[in-house]
């Protein structure tokens, strides 16, 4: 998840620096929803995996 999310980033700042706004945007969009979903995953899998089990 986290590597799509930084894959995402890269085109964001290639398509910024070229010119393509739209799909700057876009691809920003895509990373950070994707970065977030990322964070509550890891989050979730810390707190899971912590129980002890009997």
């Amino acid at each position: 998840m986290l590597g799509w999310a930084i894959t995402f980033l890269i085109v964001a700042i290639i398509a910024a620096v070229l010119g393509f706004g739209g799909i700057a945007g876009a691809a920003s969009g895509i990373a950070q929803i994707l970065f977030i979903v990322f964070l509550v995953l890891f989050v979730v899998s810390l707190v899971m995996g912590r129980r002890p089990k009997p």
